[in-house]
């Protein structure tokens, strides 16, 4: 795997390769088709959690990770032959900004999928672990008739294994 990232020339040594207007176009269409194929991996995983599917969901991963990671290098391609750019195809350039508004907003919609789907299984694990904790308290009470307070001794930790 080393040599594979070795290979790869590094995102200022491409854009800086860059003078043709065809090279320049190549670079920003790349960040285009990277943006395109994450939106796809991301609307699926969106969707696959909005039904219950983490399982399904998770086995995005490796595809999101890779895509991700390629959509950081071709991001610092375009920085690079920004000026370029504007010069060779401005079109191509406010068309690549609006297309990259497109897929933030997606992303936003995505990430807030995945905070409720956190909060929704967070707030059943401490529920759970209440009611665990409920059962295992003495229901006692103290010489003025109050409810006595549950020591440390009482409280039996409530293991979770992350694995599905």
């Amino acid at each position: 795997m080393n040599q594979r990232l070795q290979s790869r020339p590094a995102p200022a040594q491409a854009a800086s390769a860059a003078s043709t207007p065809a090279e320049i176009r190549k670079i920003a269409e790349e960040l285009m088709d990277v943006m395109s194929a994450l939106l796809g991996i991301t609307e699926r995983e969106t969707e696959l959690v909005r039904a219950g599917k983490v399982r399904e969901a998770m086995l995005l991963e490796a595809q999101k990770s890779e895509l991700s990671r390629r959509y950081m290098v071709a991001v610092e391609n375009v920085k690079a032959a920004q000026k370029q750019l504007a010069q060779a195809a401005p079109d191509l350039l406010n068309t690549l900004r609006r297309h990259h508004d497109t897929f933030r907003a997606m992303l936003q919609v995505n990430l807030t999928v995945l905070a409720t789907a956190h909060a929704v299984s967070e707030g059943i694990v401490r529920g759970v672990n209440s009611e665990i904790q409920r059962r295992n308290v003495p229901n006692t009470y103290t010489a003025a008739g109050r409810r006595a307070a549950p020591g440390p001794r009482h409280m039996t930790p409530l293991a979770v294994s992350r694995s599905l």
